[in-house]
């Protein structure tokens, strides 16, 4: 049996109960970009990819790495052992920030406040890294290729503007990034000298099993819903319980693309 009920009822002491667990998911903290707390409770299908293991096959011929929105440097690290000479992040988001530089920069590594958007500038000299990447961070394609050394590589992973477009939808909204697909990407670099080696989009599907993991996903990644809290998005909130109750889960599609390109050596 669903939980749903008219709007204007109050709600039964199970609906309280459900209440009471949404709003102890969205108060929990979240730094780091890392979603390991959800482990049991959503499946993410991945890309046909991996964005390490090309990153890993990659770091041996740089003498030097910039990783843009590094996050809390979790990836970064687990490739420490191929770290080249010089090593330097970006990353803008306070809690993040703090997570690297306590992560990083005992290592040697240079951790630069930056948020690396899609048209701002990067605080770093022109041709300084023989390697770029970026997993799920703005970019500046012009500022990438500035501060590539000729002959070096971007590898970016991100995930596309219409990701979890149906998710935003059934909050009555829409993502803020819809144009940000693939050929978006590629369009840009046109206009550039880099040289495409790689350009693949992908699509999946996102399962949540309870809607108490929503809650968490929607507070940690707050553009797929602008302004959610559990008091304000209520009814729907309860409709998707209703919905998980019927379904035995909450399905989305999600879509991601990988793209690496090449500066050329003169």
């Amino acid at each position: 049996m669903g939980t749903m009920t008219n709007e204007h009822s109050p709600p039964t002491e199970r609906q309280q109960a459900l209440i009471r667990e949404w709003k102890l998911e969205e108060g929990r903290p979240f730094c780091g970009w890392d979603f390991s707390y959800l482990d049991d409770k959503w499946e993410e299908e991945l890309p046909s990819w991996s964005y390490v293991d090309q990153v890993r096959a990659l770091l041996p011929g740089a003498f030097s790495l910039l990783d843009l929105g590094t996050g809390g440097g979790e990836r970064l690290l687990s490739l420490r052992e191929l770290w080249p000479p010089r090593v330097a992040v970006t990353e803008g988001y306070a809690p993040n920030l703090r997570l690297a530089r306590e992560r990083l920069e005992p290592l040697g590594v240079q951790v630069v406040e930056s948020e690396a958007a899609l048209y701002d500038l990067l605080p770093f000299e022109d041709e300084t890294f023989d390697l770029v990447i970026d997993r799920h961070s703005g970019f500046n394609i012009f500022e990438v290729e500035r501060v590539l050394a000729p002959g070096g590589t971007f590898l970016t992973q991100q995930v596309d503007g219409t990701n979890l477009a149906d998710l935003s939808a059934a909050f009555e909204c829409e993502q803020p990034w819809t144009w940000f697909t693939l050929e978006w990407v590629l369009d840009r670099i046109a206009e550039t000298s880099l040289v495409v080696e790689q350009a693949q989009a992908w699509n999946g599907v996102t399962r949540f099993h309870s809607v108490g993991a929503l809650v968490y996903y929607l507070k940690a990644v707050p553009w797929t819903v602008e302004g959610f809290t559990v008091e304000t998005h209520l009814p729907i909130l309860l409709k998707l319980q209703d919905r998980l109750e019927r379904e035995g889960m909450l399905e989305f599609a999600c879509k991601s693309m990988i793209v690496q390109v090449r500066k050329p050596d003169s």
